[in-house]
């Protein structure tokens, strides 16, 4: 009976020293498993698959699902991308998708921080036209209640000139401008000048054949309308010279009329007298 009994029990301890050794032999396998599997993750993962990319992620870093079509792969950042905003757990650090519209980045999901392209940031919250009271900022892309004028650089001068031309002389001027980027408001800081012009000096040039006859054309224009001007005044004062002659005419007949007119008026008075 008690021979038995001590076969039983070293059946029983060959049994627990087999299930022993055997686990111990998977787990070694399995480390080894998880250290081939982290030694071949992507930067910044703390473990990984191959089909789902980074599980988790290195202290310090946000865990974000990246779209490639279909499939969601799990990437590490630094910082979350447009429209997330980072949430730290003591689980695991993840980007969450902003809530509030037309928003690029926020503090919270329905807190804008910065607005996309075209839309204007207030109070957290992003406005293709600002509120009634507050003007759009071009620099800052904000809503405000008072905005300066911004200009842009000045141009290149332009070429040296004189009366239109670019040849025949050796004094001219140039000019130059710029562009107003942000118009003021009401209360704002007014414009500045965004043109001026400068004498210049440069190498006189003969001019070209071409341009000495367009020269030639606007001169002979300028003259022939010169001539045509004095021709009509002319024309004016021969007609005011015969409106002139012919009411001489008529006060001559008049006065002829008259001075007849008299003569009779005294020739009757006399016959009356005698």
């Amino acid at each position: 009976m008690q021979f038995r009994m001590l076969s039983v029990v070293l059946i029983l301890l060959n049994c627990m020293e087999y299930i022993g050794s055997h686990n111990a032999s998977r787990g070694r396998r399995h480390r080894r498993t998880n250290a081939s599997v982290s030694q071949s993750c992507p930067k910044g993962c703390d473990r990984c698959s191959e089909y789902n990319g980074c599980l988790s992620c290195k202290p310090r870093l946000f865990f974000f699902l990246e779209r490639n079509g279909m499939r969601q792969t799990g990437v590490c950042l630094s910082s979350c991308p447009s429209g997330y905003y980072g949430v730290r757990t003591p689980e695991m650090n993840k980007c969450t998708r902003c809530r509030a519209d037309n928003c690029d980045t926020c503090f919270t999901k329905n807190f804008c921080t910065k607005c996309k392209p075209g839309f204007y940031l207030h109070k957290g919250r992003c406005f293709d036209i600002c509120p009634e009271g507050f003007f759009p900022s071009n620099q800052t892309m904000e809503c405000t209640t008072h905005v300066d004028c911004e200009v842009s650089a000045w141009n290149a001068w332009s070429s040296c000139t004189k009366r239109g031309k670019t040849c025949g002389f050796r004094r001219g001027s140039e000019s130059r401008k710029r562009e107003i980027v942000q118009f003021p408001s009401a209360h704002g800081k007014l414009c500045p000048k965004i043109t001026e012009s400068r004498k210049c000096i440069v190498q006189k040039k003969r001019c070209s054949i071409g341009e000495k006859d367009k020269v030639k054309i606007k001169r002979s224009r300028k003259e022939g309308n010169k001539e045509a001007k004095q021709g009509k005044q002319a024309k004016n004062r021969g007609k005011e010279n015969k409106n002139n002659r012919e009411g001489g005419r008529n006060e001559k007949t008049q006065n002829k009329k008259r001075r007849g007119q008299n003569k009779k008026l005294i020739t009757t008075t006399v016959s009356t007298v005698h």
